[in-house]
């Protein structure tokens, strides 16, 4: 006999599921330093990704800086944002002081939305959330297709192999991550730089050392496949990139100027 009741009770659980978006961010990155304060139409880069979090609209965003000037530029252009320690191996260790920092009980998920992804596609955002909240996934991400095979060789261009292909309505765990390919397979996918996790996943992750895997790729979602920790992979209906080199966001500037 179905139980109404209870698929009732179900619905009204997953109404109430509260997500914090956080936003790692910091001036020392590698291949570009200084990137988050670059500015497009007058606005840096961290600024326009913490604008493209709040229109999607699932809830609180606040930047996890490493820098007072991120943080300064954030609050000026209208945001929140903490400042954190300054030698955290990942990003998301970085979100999760901030998670603690706020003290928050009543959050269901954390979503890390990466600072130099000012392309990403609100629909996308949206998505990824509704996916988490409906399958009460542990861990989940985006992925796209890979328009342009070339991508495929681009070491900064993250890849994931899936279990199953892709699709609008599917939510399958991702096999592996990498920055290389050796061969052709089928199911892989170009990974965008967005997370979400559930509050125990997320602290779990956070508790575990670094994996060899991990530091070898420069992945830190690697960590989690090697600790048993699935990931569940959404299909985006775009393929955004981010700003890991100073060709990276010359392109990304002009996309954005024509756009307007």
């Amino acid at each position: 006999m179905y139980n109404f009741a209870s698929v009732y009770i179900v619905l009204i659980l997953k109404k109430i599921m509260k997500t914090l978006v956080i936003i790692p961010s910091r001036l020392s990155a590698q291949r570009l330093p200084g990137k988050p304060l670059m500015k497009i139409k007058g606005l840096s880069i961290i600024s326009h990704v913490f604008k493209k979090a709040e229109e999607a609209n699932i809830g609180e965003v606040i930047v996890a800086a490493e820098d007072q000037e991120i943080v300064d530029d954030v609050k000026q252009n209208g945001g929140q944002a903490i400042l954190t320690k300054n030698k955290h191996k990942t990003g998301t260790d970085r979100i999760y002081e901030v998670f603690q920092k706020i003290n928050s009980s009543d959050i269901d998920l954390i979503m890390n939305l990466q600072g130099d992804e000012p392309l990403m596609n609100v629909e996308d955002i949206r998505n990824l959330n509704k996916k988490m909240i409906e399958s009460s996934s542990k861990l989940g991400t985006l992925a796209s297709e890979v328009q342009d095979r070339t991508l495929l060789e681009n070491p900064n261009v993250v890849k994931v192999l899936t279990k199953e292909n892709l699709n609008q309505t599917n939510f399958p765990e991702a096999e592996n991550f990498m920055r290389n390919i050796s061969q052709e397979k089928e199911n892989i996918y170009h990974h965008l730089g967005i997370y979400s996790y559930n509050k125990d996943t997320l602290e779990k992750f956070v508790s575990l050392n670094q994996s060899t895997n991990e530091i070898k790729n420069k992945l830190e979602q690697l960590r989690a496949l090697d600790n048993g920790i699935k990931i569940n992979v959404a299909l985006s209906k775009s393929s955004p990139i981010g700003v890991d080199t100073e060709e990276d966001f010359l392109a990304i500037k002009k996309i954005m100027e024509y756009k307007s």
